[in-house]
């Protein structure tokens, strides 16, 4: 038994953060439908392509364990299909702008008339009301106005991007964690509710004090490549062999060790966070200095020997081989196609990775016969959410 087991999830969300979020509800149980237009998702068309049938590794793994269903909601009969569907979910997740699918004719006040019970997820770029809620969300916007790309970078470059989708996988767990709460309210009260999440309140949250540190002290992080503030040192330095290693000291403790480890455990210039901080260049030269001149297994293993925090910084390539990914399978291979594996175990009612996305409209007469049947005999109770 999946611990979501027995949950449907109507999915007609697009690329990546609202389609992740049900990916994740997927991954442990819940039958999740994926409702396409014609065309297909987005992500259908981005980026690598599996030789074997054309399809992209990002649509293999957002579309995994989902039925894949098209429905054309320009047409009256699409309409009334995804009207029955929606009756017969416990989650939809949609993540047009707001006021698109209550144009539709698919507004969440009507569709929870029918279905009470129904949790509505919505992800958008800037959530349901404000002076931007109109705008169209990309995660780049979410990335800039959120305060990451001011931060991000070298302290004479310029603003830096993350160089993955990192908001919509972000916004994607947000959106799954915020569908768990609703359900576990529905579960007091019998009754759904409409969830408002956004890209940049969601990477917002990432900023940690950054906010409360402007707002009371008038303090802006500055950009400082791989370094933070208040940790000094941190950051990525170069092995004699060529090879980048990543150092953290932020922990009072193992700063102790690093600074002991690399002879300045008693220089007065660095015995304090504070200290660190104000001789930061000081100090950085000194670390960077010491790396320089070992190879890198001569630095990883003195640096294990002292219990201090270090790591080679991995390629894909290096990922795929450390045997600690193997051995806790953080990487897994599905018909096929290796792909990142379970977000989190479960000791009782651990997730599965049944399949990759499937084809376009692979099981939209098997969902629609589905319907047919609930019309004419035992199967879901709108009312109750759950099967007879």
């Amino acid at each position: 038994m999946q611990a979501l087991d027995g949950l449907r999830v109507i999915d007609m969300a697009t690329v990546l953060a609202g389609p992740g979020a049900a990916r994740y509800l997927a991954d442990f149980g819940a039958d999740v439908i994926k409702v396409e237009s014609p065309s297909g998702d987005g992500t259908r068309g981005m980026g690598w392509r599996d030789p074997a049938d054309g399809e992209t590794y990002m649509w293999k793994l957002l579309g995994r364990n989902k039925r894949a269903v098209v429905l054309d909601l320009k047409t009256e009969d699409g309409l009334e299909a995804m009207r029955r569907l929606v009756a017969t979910a416990d989650v939809l997740v949609e993540n047009f702008r707001p006021g698109t699918l209550e144009r539709l004719g698919l507004a969440p006040a009507e569709l929870r008339e029918r279905n009470p019970r129904l949790v509505v997820l919505r992800v958008t770029g800037f959530g349901q009301d404000g002076p931007y809620a109109a705008r169209p969300g990309f995660a780049t916007l979410a990335e800039a106005m959120s305060g990451f790309a001011a931060v991000n970078g070298e302290p004479d470059g310029r603003p830096l991007l993350p160089p993955i989708a990192l908001t919509d996988e972000i916004t994607a767990l947000v959106g799954a964690f915020a569908v768990m709460v609703a359900l576990r309210a529905r579960d007091r009260s019998g009754e759904g509710q409409v969830i408002d999440v956004n890209l940049l309140e969601s990477m917002l949250q990432c900023m940690g004090p950054l906010p409360s540190a402007w707002a009371h002290l008038g303090e802006l992080q500055p950009r400082l490549g791989s370094g933070i503030p208040y940790t000094v040192p941190r950051g990525t330095y170069r092995c004699a062999d060529g090879v980048w290693v990543a150092v953290s000291t932020s922990a009072e403790s193992v700063a102790r060790r690093v600074l002991a480890l690399i002879g300045v455990g008693e220089d007065p210039r660095f015995v304090t966070f504070a200290q660190r901080a104000e001789h930061r260049d000081e100090l950085e030269q000194v670390l960077t200095e010491w790396i320089a001149a070992r190879p890198s297994a001569e630095v990883l293993s003195r640096f294990e020997a002292a219990h201090a925090a270090i790591a080679p910084v991995y390629t894909m390539q290096d990922l795929l081989a450390d045997p600690h990914v193997q051995a806790r399978r953080a990487v897994v291979e599905v018909d096929g196609v290796v792909m990142p594996g379970l977000v989190a175990r479960f000791s009782a009612t651990p997730g599965e990775i049944r399949h990759p996305g499937r084809p376009l409209g692979a099981d939209t007469e098997a969902v629609l016969a589905e319907l047919d049947d609930a019309s004419t005999g035992p199967g879901r109770d709108p009312s109750r959410g759950g099967w007879e």
